[in-house]
């Protein structure tokens, strides 16, 4: 399964695609926001701009998929689900790939990494630091 972009979420897979991820920062409080959405949610302001961000952060949780729950994920069991902290504040559910599940601690340092599912969409997914 693939993402459907809509209003909120165009920019950000656009940005994906690049490889160049961008966030909406909010122009009211600058706090950054994910996932993209109308109003920020912490001072309920509708202004937003997208900024560019490092791409670097840190693991904040880290799950071992022992199952596949569709076919997709079939050839990868098993595999990771990680929530990432970026350096930026936010959070966001993904993969660290490049190393075995067991491998990935909390509190570890990861960088982005795209994975090109097809032509027009690139995932973020994250690798280990050091």
């Amino acid at each position: 399964p693939l993402p459907l972009p809509d209003a909120d979420s165009k920019l950000f897979w656009e940005s994906c695609r690049k490889h160049a991820m961008a966030l909406q920062q909010c122009a009211s409080c600058k706090r950054f926001r994910y996932p993209p959405r109308p109003l920020c949610p912490h001072c309920h302001s509708e202004q937003a701009e997208w900024k560019p961000i490092s791409g670097m952060g840190r693991v904040y949780v880290s799950l071992i998929m022992c199952r596949s729950y569709g076919p997709a994920w079939e050839h990868e069991v098993p595999y990771n689900v990680s929530m990432i902290e970026l350096d930026e504040g936010v959070r966001m559910w993904s993969n660290v790939v490049g190393c075995l599940p067991e491998n990935v601690k909390i509190g570890d340092p990861v960088a982005i990494q795209y994975n090109d599912a097809t032509e027009a969409v690139s995932l973020p997914k994250f690798r280990r630091l050091g």
